[in-house]
Formats: C-alpha cells, structure tokens, sequence
C-alpha cells in the first residue's frame, strides 16, 4: 500500500480541513431532464407554476435552452490524459477518493478507459462513479474490468408515470434492470440516491425505503437544493430532512450507524435492523454539513470549484495545454484549495445560486 504524503504536501484550506475527495465531471451532457437540475420539459414547468404560480415563472414559463447552445463543445472538454494528469497531482496531495460524474458519465465514449486510467493511479483508495442508470447495461461489464469500485444510481420514483415526471423520460425500467446487472457483475456495496421535493415525489419516501430493505440497498435520500437551471427552486419545495427520517422510523425498525470516526460523511445513516441495506439522509439546506467538508471537484471543461455553491471557478485548462508541469499543477491546487470557502450560504440574505446548474457542476 502507498504511504500518505507529508503533511506538509497535503490539501488543506485555511479552516483546516483537508481534502481528500475528487469528483470529477466528465461531461456537462445528460439525457434526462431532472426537474432539480434541467427542468425543461412540459411537466416540469406545470409542476412549479401549479405549485407555487410563481408570476415571474408563469410569465414566461421554463427556460428551454437548445441543446446545441447549452453544451461545452468537444474541444473545450478535458482529455481523458489531462483528467488523469489532475487527478495524478492530487492523488499526490493527499486525495484518496475519485468519483466520476457528469451530466451522465456514460455519455462519454470510452469512459471505461478513463477509468481504467484512474484505477492505475498509486493512492487512489475508493473509485466510485454516478450514473442515472440509462445506459448502464452496455458499460456494466467493462467499468468493472476496467477497474470501477462502486457505482451510484440515481432513482427519485418507483412510479413510472411520476419517473418520467421528474426525469423528462420514459426510463425507469431501465434504471431498475441497471441496479440489479450491477450486483450481478459484481458491484458492492451498491448506492442509490433521491432527490426529494415537496408535492412530487416525497410521497413516496416510505415506498423508497421499502425499496431500499427489499434490494439490500444503500439509499440516499437528499434534500432538494438550488442548483437548477429554472431557478424556481423555492425553501417550500425542501422535504427537510428530520422529516424523512421521521417517517422511515415511522414505518421500519432503524438503528443509527455510528459515523464519528469518518466526519466528513455527507450522510446520516441507519441501517435497517434486520441487516438488509441501509439509509441516509443528506440534509445540506437544513443541516449544513461544510464544517467537515473534504471536497473538491473538477468540471468537464478543467474549472476546480471548491464548493458545490462556489461562485468563483478557477481554470485549469490554460496551464493543462501550455505546457505545465505536474509542479505547476501541484502549487496551483495548494494555491486554490487554501480559498476554500467555510460553507455555502443557502437561506441567508446574501446567498447567490452558481451560474451553472449541477449537470455542469458534477455531482
């Protein structure tokens, strides 16, 4: 096994925390259309206008932004070798985690070999990947040859009418076949995440925990947050939550999974008392976790962002194609990393949603 690198060469911000986490965005492509991030279809605009007939929204209706306008073209995305080089350089500072996302990783051709690339880095220690599940059947086999860990799928309905309500696409069969090819092949454990959000889908959280204990799945429930394109995300539409764990307790047996020694874990978890698979609660809106973030993340087209809520990027790509040494790379991220904002602002006064929604971001 590698030895940890000094502390003196280490990723640390001026709180002190000190990051040990990399996601990575492979692409700003996604074919769903996720009424928490690229709400664009019909249903999601009479959702929000019906919910809360915001005048402003109902004015003019939903934003559709073509998508031959909205995408970063091929050139302005990272290679598969400069992504390797950033995550090589900060493998060497300390970061141990490397999640690939997107928009939708499986968009990107041969995203297998980038993986295959990320699995040969000394150091790295968890390799996981976030996918909607859409296209997963035809990558199964080779993300895992190639050297994948774990894999995430995102599932906000067991519904297919309200799936396709909340994703703009007829796919939840889909997406059920692709949890279950996953623990064939070999994947384990095996998480899944939600999006919860008031009047649409929080309905269901009971029928999700079933679903959870049913398939010895690990779930996520997470609050809905202001990162869409719309921006109609409104305070109203968060399922806070005390609120979802307060109704699984209500219907299953839960015992609290002691997480201090790991506390930059996002999520408050309980496994189901019988054993099978477990659930957690990722509450950012009302109860920020920033204290003990360890996070950086990496857009498709090379920004660092320090935050999830950043409103200021910083560009790696000038210094990725002229001609920078690893060094280079290495002072700019102890540079960048020591800006590391203390936590986001949701709720307060002055709180300003980042330009760009999280299929650009990177989950």
């Amino acid at each position: 096994m590698s030895q940890s690198p000094p502390s003196s060469a280490l990723l640390v911000d001026s709180h002190g925390r000190v990051l040990r986490d990399l996601r990575i965005s492979i692409t700003d492509r996604c074919n769903f259309r996720c009424v928490y991030c690229l709400p664009e279809t019909e249903e999601a605009a009479n959702f929000y206008q019906s919910r809360f007939r915001n005048p402003a929204v109902a004015a003019v209706g939903l934003p559709t932004i073509p998508i031959h306008r909205q995408w970063k073209p091929k050139a302005e995305l990272l290679t598969f070798e400069e992504i390797e080089k950033v995550a090589r350089v900060a493998v060497s500072l300390g970061i141990e985690k490397l999640r690939v996302t997107g928009g939708e990783p499986l968009l990107r051709n041969g995203v297998e070999n980038l993986v295959a690339r990320l699995a040969r880095i000394p150091g790295v220690r968890d390799l996981a990947m976030t996918t909607n599940g859409f296209f997963f059947a035809n990558k199964a086999d080779s993300l895992r040859a190639a050297g994948l860990h774990r894999i995430s799928f995102s599932l906000d309905s067991l519904n297919p009418v309200n799936f396709q309500k909340m994703t703009g696409r007829d796919g939840l069969a889909g997406v059920l076949d692709g949890i279950n090819l996953a623990r064939r092949t070999g994947f384990d454990p095996i998480k899944v995440n939600a999006v919860m959000i008031r009047g649409l889908n929080d309905h269901e959280i009971e029928d999700l925990g079933g679903f959870a204990r049913e398939r010895n799945l690990i779930f996520r429930f997470i609050e809905f947050m202001p990162l869409d394109s719309s921006r109609a995300w409104q305070r109203d539409l968060v399922v806070p939550g005390r609120e979802i764990l307060a109704r699984l307790k209500n219907r299953f047996d839960l015992t609290p999974i002691d997480s201090s020694a790991n506390p930059s874990e996002t999520a408050k978890r309980w496994r189901f008392t019988d054993g099978r698979g477990e659930i957690g609660i990722i509450a950012p809106v009302t109860e920020p976790f920033c204290g003990h973030c360890n996070r950086l993340r990496l857009t498709a087209d090379g920004k660092i962002r320090t935050c999830l809520f950043s409103i200021h990027e910083h560009d790696l790509r000038p210094l990725l194609r002229g001609g920078a040494t690893d060094d280079d790379l290495r002072d700019e991220l102890l540079r960048i990393v020591v800006h590391k904002e203390a936590g986001h602002r949701i709720g307060q006064p002055d709180f300003v949603q980042p330009a760009r929604t999280m299929s650009c971001i990177g989950g």
